[in-house]
């Protein structure tokens, strides 16, 4: 009955905080502070310090910055442009025609970013106008970026696999390899949708590009090579045990400002502005992963984590029912929270029964990473969602509604997950890798 208290109380600070405007990682802290003058007798002040500086010091969070830095970089080139020319000869004679470059594109970008409004912004602000102009269906062309661009979220190097692995202690490298093929799985089930939708709807009546010969192709997939050299940088480097993923985060950037020189592109200004876009995001971060930890020290106090895990367990679940728990605890969690903040806001409690139940904790991170996605794209809080009504003026209604099929995809991709979950956990015990 105390721990229901203590609960209660947790969550009405929370929200006070978060709902007067307060930061995420602020409000946390705030949580944590009242956790600990209320229910500890340790020195506040120190602990907080102590918990702070330890939580922010990982040598492992520094591959955090280093990727946002490659991937704002990135966004200031002309990337958007070429992969568009590269993929679209490509994709223009599959069912469903040029919108499968949404997926596509988000996919591919998703490999040098990691960021999943960085993939939105990046592929949409170049594929919108081109398949307006050719009269696609707008909720297909609005939906199906809206989920592709989720991709950045799970395909390494991900941001939110960073601080899962920091959070709970595990590999960053294997999490990354983790990603891979439920990552190229969930983009198929995104074009396999498609397709099918343009060969049974009766409103898919697009512009078709003149056909172009396979010499043609060829020469247009020239655009694609520097961002493919760049993937296979980063991603091979770690694939082959020759660097560790914050080593394989300073190589992308190195790779990335050397694209962008090449380019032409790599000016003081777009230099200062990708230096300065990603100090404000990892310092976003950085606040959050403090205060989630503050939060977590404060609850051990308390004894809540475990007492909840211990109640959860006393219900006798099957592995299949608390997933099944989890995948709705997080899909409400997400109407109000970002991916990153749902992460660290619930390891301490999710953590201690996953690992009771047996659950590998490198395919829970894949899991994990599947439900935040959808965070992505549900309102009110779905960051993807005010993105794009920044970029084309729709009403968020219609941005949410043209986003449900691919929401839907994201709960039939746990499923398989949980059917198959070798998806997630083969490569990471197959390859040779590096220290994390």
């Amino acid at each position: 009955m105390e721990q229901t208290y203590i609960i209660i109380l947790f969550l009405f600070i929370l929200f006070l905080l978060l709902g007067t405007g307060v930061w995420v990682g602020l409000a946390l802290i705030g949580v944590a502070f009242v956790g600990m003058e209320l229910f500890t007798t340790r020195p506040v002040g120190d602990t907080m310090a102590t918990t702070i500086w330890r939580a922010s010091s990982s040598w492992t969070l520094i591959a955090l910055p280093m990727f946002i830095w490659m991937g704002e970089i990135l966004f200031r080139t002309r990337l958007s442009q070429d992969m568009f020319r590269g993929l679209a000869p490509w994709m223009s004679r599959l069912p469903g025609g040029l919108v499968h470059t949404n997926i596509v594109g988000c996919t591919v970008f998703a490999a040098v970013s990691g960021s999943s409004a960085a993939t939105l912004t990046t592929v949409g602000k170049m594929s919108i106008p081109e398949l307006r102009q050719r009269q696609y269906p707008e909720h297909m062309v609005i939906g199906t970026l809206a989920g592709a661009a989720t991709l950045g979220l799970m395909i390494p190097p991900s941001l939110t696999l960073i601080v899962y692995g920091v959070t709970i202690n595990e590999s960053i490298i294997k999490l990354f390899f983790a990603g891979v093929v439920p990552g190229i799985v969930l983009a198929s089930m995104f074009m396999l949708y498609v397709g099918g939708y343009s060969l049974l709807a009766k409103d898919w009546k697009p512009i078709q590009d003149a056909g172009m010969s396979f010499a043609a192709k060829m020469r247009n997939s020239r655009f694609l090579i520097p961002v493919l050299c760049l993937i296979a940088a980063v991603i091979g480097s770690m694939f082959m045990g020759l660097a560790t993923a914050t080593e394989a985060a300073a190589i992308g950037v190195i790779g990335a400002l050397t694209l962008a020189a090449i380019q032409g592109s790599l000016t003081w200004q777009t230099f200062g502005e990708s230096l300065m876009g990603a100090t404000r995001t990892s310092a976003m971060i950085a606040l959050i992963l403090a205060g989630a930890a503050f939060l977590s020290l404060a609850m051990g106090f308390t004894g809540l984590p475990r007492g909840l895990a211990d109640l959860i367990a006393s219900w006798e679940l099957t592995r299949f029912e608390l997933l099944m728990v989890l995948l709705v605890f997080y899909i409400i969690l997400g109407c109000f929270l970002d991916g990153i903040s749902s992460v660290v806001l619930t390891m301490a409690v999710v953590e201690p029964m996953v690992r009771e139940a047996g659950i590998d904790m490198i395919w829970f991170g894949i899991f994990i990473v599947v439900v935040v996605e959808m965070a992505q794209i549900t309102p009110p809080i779905g960051f993807n969602l005010f993105v794009l009504q920044g970029m084309t003026n729709h009403e968020m209604s219609f941005i949410a509604k043209a986003s449900i099929p691919m929401f839907l995809i994201m709960v039939l991709m746990v499923f398989v997950l949980i059917w198959f979950p070798d998806l997630a956990t083969w490569l990471p015990e197959n390859v040779r890798s590096g220290p994390n």
